[in-house]
C-alpha cells in the first residue's frame, strides 16, 4: 500500500497567479492532512485528456479555474446541484467509479459576504456585472439566500439574456439606460475587467444607502471597481480574496470530509506570506 500523499491540483490557463496551493497547504497543516497540490497548466484542447490522465493515475482531486469551468461540466457522469443549475464546475473528484464535479464559488461568495462581512443578502437588490462564468457559477447560491431580486448586465445584451433564460426568469436583464433611477443593496462585479484594470460603465446612483460593493476579482491593491465604489460612498467594501478561500475551504471538504477555519487563512493571506 502507498503511503504517498493524496495528490490534488488546481488547473487552468493561465495557473501561474493562482494561490490555491497555498491555500490548501494551510488547510492541510491545520487539519493535519497528508496532501500534495500542485498548479497545472494546460491548454484547451487537451484539457480533457489531463483530467482523464490526473484521476486514471490517482489523483484525489482537481480544481478547475478559467476557462474550463464549462469543459469540467461536460465531463461529469455526477453533477451537485449548484454544478447543474449553473453549468459550471469547479471541483472535480472520483466517486464510485464516476467522476463528480461541484461548483463551490457561489457557497464560498455567499459564506463571505453573510458570514466574514456580516451583510444579509436576503431581501437585498442585487446587480450583477458580467454573463460569464463567474457570474453563471455563483448564481445558485445567491437564490438560495432569497435576495428581493437579482439583476444582471453584460456589455453583450444576448449572453445576459441567454443566462437569464438558464434560470427560468428568476434573474432579469437590463441595460445602462433601463439602470437610471434604479438603486441596489449588493453590487458584484463578475467581469475580469478588475485584472486589466477596467472598470465596468458603473454610475454613483445606484448605490442605495448602505449599498455593499464586491468584485470578485482579487489583487494586492484596491481593484479599480472597488476604488470607484470607495469614491462613489458605498457602505461597504470587498475583494474576492474571502471568496477564494471560502470556496477553497468547500473544496476541501467535499474531498477530506473536513471543513477547515477559513478565518486564519484569510488574515494569513490579506498580510502577506
Amino acid at each position: 500500500m502507498s503511503n504517498a500523499p493524496a495528490r490534488y491540483a488546481v488547473v487552468g490557463n493561465p495557473i501561474g497567479h493562482s494561490k490555491s496551493p497555498l491555500i490548501h497547504s494551510l488547510f492541510a497543516r491545520q487539519t493535519g492532512a497528508e496532501i500534495s497540490y500542485g498548479k497545472e497548466l494546460v491548454s484547451e484542447p487537451d484539457f480533457a485528456a489531463f483530467v482523464e490522465t490526473f484521476f486514471h493515475n490517482g489523483g484525489a482531486g482537481l480544481n478547475v479555474t478559467v476557462p474550463f469551468k464549462r469543459h469540467a461540466h461536460a465531463l461529469c457522469g455526477k453533477l451537485s446541484e449548484n454544478a447543474a443549475r449553473s453549468g459550471a464546475v469547479n471541483t472535480l473528484y472520483p466517486i464510485d467509479g464516476s467522476l463528480a464535479g461541484a461548483n463551490t464559488d457561489g457557497i464560498g461568495l455567499v459564506r463571505d459576504i453573510r458570514d466574514n462581512l456580516a451583510y444579509a443578502i436576503s431581501g437585498k437588490r442585487i446587480l450583477l456585472l458580467g454573463a460569464g462564468g463567474a457570474v453563471r457559477g455563483v448564481l445558485p447560491a445567491l437564490e438560495n439566500e432569497s435576495p428581493a431580486r437579482m439583476t444582471v448586465w453584460n456589455r453583450t445584451a444576448e449572453r445576459a439574456a441567454e443566462l437569464a433564460r438558464a434560470f427560468d426568469g428568476s434573474l432579469a436583464v437590463t441595460s445602462l439606460e433601463a439602470l437610471r433611477g434604479k438603486q441596489f443593496d449588493l453590487i458584484i462585479n463578475g467581469t475580469s475587467g478588475s485584472l486589466q484594470g477596467h472598470r465596468p460603465p458603473v454610475d454613483a446612483a445606484w448605490l442605495a444607502p448602505g449599498c455593499c460593493a464586491y468584485d470578485m476579482v482579487y489583487a494586492d491593491e484596491e481593484t479599480v471597481f472597488l476604488r470607484w465604489a470607495r469614491e462613489a460612498g458605498a457602505g461597504l467594501l470587498s475583494d474576492g480574496l474571502g471568496m477564494l478561500v471560502e470556496q477553497a475551504a468547500e473544496s476541501f471538504h467535499l474531498w477530506r470530509g473536513i471543513r477547515p477555519d477559513t478565518g486564519p487563512v484569510i488574515q494569513r493571506l490579506r498580510i502577506g506570506v
